[in-house]
């Protein structure tokens, strides 16, 4: 009797802890540090450093889109290229791990869609040389950056 008990235990301990570990990716991957802002937009809980690191990186964004409308105002495609790259993906290794863990899998999605975005608009801008179009993928940018506002704000633990 305890050999046929002994089987089962650990073909159930297996399958616990990888519920376990499926329940702590999710929270991690997808859910993040959430909780119902009162005007309908989910509250992202931050520390206070954390939430100062995602605002700055916010003012730069809109730092490098008046930068960027000012060098199409003057056809200046190779600052357009360089001030979109320097807002790319290579800007998202600043951010800490522990802190992506707690952001919600559609505020990362949008996040990486704003990178990868002035990623291509860097790349068009050197290959294609376009106002009109650099100007296009501008405002697809910044369609996410409104629809991310729409969606999510920023707190600390203590804010409410």
């Amino acid at each position: 009797m305890i050999q046929g008990a002994t089987r089962w235990i650990y073909p159930t301990i297996i399958v616990v802890l990888l519920l376990i570990i499926a329940a702590m990716a999710y929270e991690f991957i997808v859910v993040g540090s959430t909780e119902r802002g009162e005007d309908a937009r989910v509250a992202v809980i931050l520390e206070p450093a954390e939430r100062t690191l995602v605002l700055r990186e916010m003012r730069d964004f809109v730092a490098g889109v008046q930068q960027i409308a000012d060098a199409l105002s003057r056809d200046d495609m190779q600052d357009v290229a360089r001030v979109a790259r320097a807002a790319g993906t290579a800007k998202m290794h600043d951010a800490p791990v522990a802190m992506m863990g707690k952001l919600p899998l559609g505020f990362k999605t949008l996040a990486l869609g704003v990178h990868r975005g002035f990623d291509g608009m860097a790349a068009d801008a050197e290959a294609i040389g376009m106002p009109k179009h650099s100007l296009a993928q501008l405002s697809d940018i910044l369609q996410k950056c409104v629809a991310c506002h729409a969606a999510y704000q920023l707190r600390t633990p203590t804010q409410k």
